[in-house]
C-alpha cells in the first residue's frame, strides 16, 4: 500500500468522523485503508466499577473500526451496516491504552467480515471481535 492511498484513507475517515460514542471514548484512528485498519482508546474513562476495561469498550472499538472499514471498501453511493457482531475477551487492560486492528476476512459487494484483534500497551491479545457488515445502496430522500 502506498503512502499516498494510506493517507487517503485515514483523510476518508477522518472527514467522516467516527460517531458521537466514539469520539466520547477517546477513539483515535491511525491507520486506515480497505486492507487494515488501526485505532486507539484509552482505558481510563472506559472501564468497568471495578478498574477492568469494560467488554463493551472493546466492541465499540472493534465495530467503529469494522464498519468504517465496510464503509470505505462500499464506495460511493453505497453503505454498510452491522448486521452480527461477537467478541471474546481474554484478558482485561487496566491502564494505558487498547489498540484494535481490523483485517477483512471477506470483502464481497453485499457482505463483509472483518476481525479486530484488540491488545494492550504490552502487545497482550485482550479481545478478539468479528463483525459482519451488509452492504446496500445509501436510501434516497423522499
Amino acid at each position: 500500500m502506498s503512502e499516498v492511498a494510506m493517507s487517503e484513507g485515514l483523510e476518508w475517515a477522518t472527514a467522516r468522523g467516527m460517531g458521537a460514542l466514539a469520539e466520547k471514548m477517546g477513539l483515535e484512528f491511525t491507520e486506515f485503508t480497505i486492507e487494515r485498519s488501526v485505532a486507539t482508546m484509552p482505558v481510563e474513562g472506559n472501564t468497568q466499577p471495578v478498574g477492568l476495561m469494560h467488554g463493551g469498550a472493546y466492541v465499540v472499538l472493534g465495530e467503529s473500526l469494522g464498519s468504517m472499514a465496510a464503509n470505505l471498501h462500499a464506495g460511493p453511493g453505497r453503505l454498510a451496516v452491522g448486521v452480527d457482531i461477537n467478541a471474546t475477551h481474554t484478558r482485561s487492560a487496566t491502564s494505558g491504552i487498547v489498540t484494535g486492528v481490523c483485517t477483512p476476512v471477506h470483502l464481497g459487494r453485499s457482505i463483509t467480515v472483518h476481525e479486530i484483534v484488540v491488545t494492550d500497551d504490552q502487545g497482550r491479545r485482550c479481545s478478539t471481535i468479528r463483525i459482519t457488515n451488509m452492504i446496500k445502496d445509501v436510501p434516497r430522500e423522499s
